[in-house]
């Protein structure tokens, strides 16, 4: 196997460098850089920046207003922009309700939604989660019912991030309670600023306030907004998942933190040497580089059957877990290498911690906590572990 990249691969690199560093703005490079929190206006800024250049919707196809990229562009745009300390593009509309569209929309849902998600005209947020339907997704309760032409639905979301920014939420709804639970769920679009949708905040461990309540009283949607069959939204759901686990992964995002980690652990002295030459410290940051390597390995692998089957497949399990795992690592070998400059956090503290923390590792306690939920949310890793035990080894 040639791992090696072509001479026309290296010079995509390069391009994808330059870009970087000639159009992302400082302000919003330095709030990532800093683990500081992202506005709606940064976020609107960096898309609008990506869609100029056509390179927002990584993976959609050249027919749909995408870059028609292979597997290794995507692989290699990913590092660069993550190295460049570039925003997560937010995946909502682009990653998740686009693929879905394009696949079970009808002509008139692609025609309308999909433009008006690449031009930052809608932004998006998940209705999944309930309080009583996590990782047990089926069991969610939300219900929406006929009436004449319209659904009214009912019932509450929570965990939506970004959903104080959104248009619009794609919501899975229960359509029929008298059947098996996953043969009774509907995928609908509906309007956030439609008359009984209610949105509540829910404050991190952090500080921050990334993820909300969403509540649903008598709200009434057109029945244009269903996509796809009745009742057929389970299959929709497990679709827009593997494209969700495998954003989670997050590739690109540790092989920056891994970097940030060794030449931290260079420079900081603990008895009398460096950090990275203590036996135990330099054995969990090989063993962190090590996994690493094996998970972009797998991650092309995906890849390029994602684009072979037209969607990724259940390997993307292995993604969420693996990617979860390892970026949780490097961040507690960021904190325990970092030491006292690790601990403030959150609000006032954010600002003193920029003097304290070496710079590029402010507000490390904030990035450690939040990122704690990584291997909950998306269908906790131990879902995970069941679904690859069932679709892999057939148990």
């Amino acid at each position: 196997m040639d791992l090696s990249f072509t001479p026309e691969e290296e010079a995509f690199r390069q391009e994808v460098r330059d870009f970087f560093a000639e159009n992302l703005p400082n302000d919003i490079r330095n709030v990532v850089k800093n683990g500081g929190e992202l506005t709606k206006d940064h976020m609107v800024r960096y898309h609008a920046i990506l869609n100029k250049n056509g390179w927002l919707a990584t993976t959609w196809p050249e027919e749909y207003g995408g870059p028609g990229w292979g597997p290794v562009e995507k692989h290699i745009f990913d590092e660069e922009s993550c190295a460049a300390y570039a925003p997560r593009i937010v995946p909502f509309g682009l990653s998740m309700l686009g693929p879905v569209l394009q696949k079970f929309g009808s002509q008139e849902q692609k025609d309308y939604y999909l433009p008006r998600i690449l031009n930052g005209d809608d932004w998006w947020c998940q209705g999944y989660s309930e309080p009583g339907a996590g990782s047990d997704l089926a069991s969610l309760k939300t219900k929406a019912e006929r009436d004449g032409d319209e659904w009214v639905i009912n019932g509450q979301k929570t965990w939506t991030t970004l959903g104080q920014h959104a248009d619009w939420i794609f919501c899975l709804v229960r359509t029929n309670p008298d059947v098996k639970q996953q043969e009774g769920i509907s995928f609908i679009l509906v309007d956030m600023k439609t008359p009984g949708v209610e949105v509540r905040p829910i404050k991190l461990i952090e500080g921050g306030h990334e993820v909300n309540e969403v509540f649903f009283t008598d709200v009434r949607v057109p029945l244009k907004n269903l996509v796809g069959e009745e009742n057929k939204g389970w299959t929709i759901a497990k679709y827009l998942l593997t494209h969700e686990r495998t954003g989670i992964a997050g590739v690109g995002f540790s092989m920056l933190e891994l970097e940030e980690v060794k030449e931290l652990a260079r420079t900081v002295i603990r008895n009398g040497k460096p950090l990275l030459q203590d036996p135990l410290f330099a054995a969990r940051v090989a063993q962190a580089e090590i996994d690493l390597e094996a998970m972009k390995l797998t991650n092309l692998r995906m890849l390029f059957t994602a684009q072979k089957q037209g969607a990724p497949g259940p390997e993307t399990s292995i993604l969420k877990i693996k990617g979860t795992v390892i970026n949780q690592e490097l961040k507690d070998l960021r904190r325990r290498a970092l030491g006292p400059a690790a601990a403030p956090f959150p609000g006032s503290f954010k600002d003193s911690n920029l003097d304290v923390a070496p710079q590029g590792h402010a507000n490390n306690a904030a990035r450690y906590f939040n990122n704690r939920k990584t291997s909950i949310f998306g269908g906790s890793n131990e879902i995970q572990r069941n679904i690859l035990t069932k679709t892999m080894l057939g148990l």
